[in-house]
């Protein structure tokens, strides 16, 4: 539509980014970068509040740092808390099904060849 093309121009012209970087909410839901290719073995308090990185942009894996405000708006951290102290393996990859631990995810090709 006309809308559309003057909003990229308009954004290609503040941001001065290439066209291929324009990207629109129709597109899909953002996806998370893969922060590492291994889960992250932590030590875990009870009764502490954690933030996952869920957007693997954060400088602070696997704990979030507020980078996805920036670099992937649309994924928030995980929230979660422990009843009692443990060692746990955080994924890295941010492909788990069952965050914020890690399921073995990162040993898929798509992951390792990525």
């Amino acid at each position: 539509t006309l809308f559309r093309s003057l909003m990229v121009l308009a954004l290609r012209v503040l941001y001065r980014l290439p066209g291929r970087q324009v990207r629109w909410c129709t597109e899909g839901p953002p996806r998370a970068a893969i922060a590492a290719k291994q889960p992250f073995r932590v030590e875990l308090s009870a009764g502490k509040l954690y933030a996952w990185c869920a957007c693997g942009h954060s400088q602070k894996q696997p704990f979030c740092d507020g980078s996805h405000k920036h670099a992937c708006p649309g994924i928030s951290p995980l929230r979660f808390s422990l009843e009692e102290s443990k060692t746990a393996w955080l994924c890295g990859c941010k492909q788990s099904k069952n965050p914020p631990y890690c399921d073995g995810s990162h040993k898929e090709d798509c992951v390792q060849n990525s």
